[in-house]
């Protein structure tokens, strides 16, 4: 498919009523924000389940979700801290905070 046909077809699938279609690859931060607000709720807060509750599986996954950007978080301060010429200690200190600090 010639890439003119193949933008204009992009084009007219997104603009068919699905509002959620673009952010369907969403930065980490930005997923992790919405899924908090969902586990919050306990409902779905965006995309065509809107209004309905979390089921016991998706509330899982969502936590899940959470505690992954957590730990990537933590281990790229930690491995930051180590760079910097920090001790072990200092790292972890620094790798536990919460927060830009």
């Amino acid at each position: 498919m010639p890439p003119k046909k193949q933008a204009e077809q992009t084009a007219e699938s997104s603009s068919s009523g699905n509002r959620y279609r673009d952010g369907r690859w969403s930065v980490p931060s930005k997923r992790a924000k919405g899924y908090a607000e969902d586990r919050k709720a306990k409902v779905h807060t965006y995309g065509p389940k809107e209004g309905k509750p979390l089921t016991d599986y998706e509330a899982g996954m969502r936590s899940g979700y959470l505690q992954c950007q957590g730990d990537h978080a933590g281990m790229y301060k930690y491995k930051k801290a180590l760079d910097e010429g920090k001790s072990k200690q200092e790292a972890a200190k620094i790798s536990r905070q919460k927060g830009k600090k």
